[in-house]
């Protein structure tokens, strides 16, 4: 029984050991792929910006006091002299009781310096008053006359702060803003209150994008955009952008400028504050060969040139993969420094120019050059007459050779040869 037990330990533990080692011998590519694909592009600017009716007015007051009576709330619909709100008049009203009694004070004075200088006038000529006391009577008389003026000037401001004290909605519109409430006091004596705002009209609207100035360059007047707001994540919106601002902000040492975009509203579904996350079309493609940009980021390794240079020489020279190097000229292996890199910051290729690195149906290294296009900032265009889409392009080494494994801080990973499997 005992001797059952430990065979069949023992042809458990050999099992399992050649099970583990089979999977472990099976063969892993060194490399990692991405796949070139072909569909539409478009390169956009990215921006965010919020919502905002074209036009709004604040309306505010000029004379202090309290909030008597409001006819209007959010969201009414006002229209151009409509009253929308009062102030308490009693001490306006006083201030005209008060202008129209010294107005009165000033006309009896008035009325009593013309009737002394009519007096003076005949005794003046008769040579029976001086000089001094006619010039005098006249000198009272123009003083009177200032000062009726005057108080007329005080009735009339008296009686505009009164009117003042009715709130009339100076635009047609929505009203998007109420800030007081009745029994409220608002004082006019520095800055006028704003009471109320009023948006014109909120069928069109326009967006305040904030652009960096990396990408200012690239917005024109009546270029296209598109735009998503939270309150609708799968609806796509579009505007034009009317306006770039040529005044600059800079927030965190990034200079910033203001885009603004003009918005059809016409059901009213965008509303006021909402923020906007906005695309500015730069340029498109349709059905062309795109390429994750982390392709057109590798850099090979001088093994991989190496397995290129033995394929080429067997090759009697023009083997597969020896193509030039658009950068330099040269051949692979012949003093080149050929980059796995492009165009638009990937690499350090001429005229946009890039090297595709991929395996062909025998498993072995091959290299073409390619140009690239535009790019949505993850996928680049490439155009070449040897490219097809599917074709499983190399992004990256996931398994490094023993000749980099030198550093002694390193872990020792398992050899491999290039192109062999």
């Amino acid at each position: 029984m005992r001797f059952s037990i430990i065979v069949t330990a023992i042809v458990i533990t050999g099992a399992s050991l050649w099970y583990f080692n089979r999977g472990s011998a099976e063969p892993v590519s060194p490399y990692r792929f991405v796949t070139l694909e072909e569909g539409d592009l478009e390169s956009v600017v990215a921006s965010t910006g919020a919502l905002d009716a074209v036009t709004t007015v604040q309306v505010g007051t000029q004379v202090s006091g309290i909030i008597a009576s409001i006819y209007v709330d959010f969201n009414d619909r006002v229209y151009e002299g409509q009253v929308i709100a009062r102030i308490d008049t009693t001490l306006l009203w006083s201030a005209v009781r008060d202008a129209e009694s010294n107005l009165e004070r000033n006309q009896a004075q008035l009325r009593q310096a013309r009737r002394e200088l009519e007096r003076l006038q005949p005794l003046y000529e008769q040579q029976f008053v001086t000089e001094v006391d006619y010039h005098r009577a006249q000198y009272d008389l123009d003083i009177a006359e200032a000062a009726t003026k005057s108080a007329e000037i005080s009735l009339d401001r008296a009686r505009q702060n009164l009117s003042y004290a009715t709130i009339i909605a100076p635009i047609s519109g929505t009203v998007i803003e109420r800030n007081v409430d009745v029994g409220q006091t608002v004082a006019a004596s520095f800055s006028a209150p704003q009471l109320f705002l009023i948006a014109d009209d909120l069928s069109r609207m326009e967006i305040l994008a904030s652009v960096d100035e990396s990408d200012i360059g690239q917005i024109q007047e009546r270029q296209f955009a598109r735009f998503t707001v939270q309150a609708y994540p799968d609806e796509l919106f579009t505007g034009v952008v009317r306006q770039v601002r040529l005044q600059s902000t800079v927030e965190e040492n990034v200079v910033n400028y203001t885009v603004v975009v003009d918005v059809e509203n016409p059901d009213g579904r965008l509303l006021p504050g909402m923020t906007a996350t906005v695309d500015f079309l730069i340029e498109s493609a349709t059905n062309v060969l795109k390429l994750p940009n982390a392709a057109l980021r590798f850099r090979a390794t001088p093994q991989m040139f190496e397995a290129l240079r033995v394929r080429r020489d067997a090759a009697g020279g023009d083997g597969p993969g020896g193509s030039a190097s658009p950068a330099t000229g040269n051949r692979p292996g012949n003093g080149s420094t050929w980059s796995g890199g492009g165009a638009n910051g990937f690499g350090g290729g001429a005229n946009n120019f890039t090297m595709i690195w991929y395996l062909d149906e025998n498993n072995e290294l091959m290299a073409v050059p390619a140009q690239t296009g535009i790019t949505d900032g993850q996928m680049t265009e490439v155009s070449s007459s040897r490219l097809q889409p599917g074709l499983q392009v190399i992004a990256g080494v996931t398994q490094q050779e023993d000749e980099d494994s030198n550093n002694p801080f390193q872990r020792t990973q398992r050899r491999f040869r290039p192109g062999g499997f």
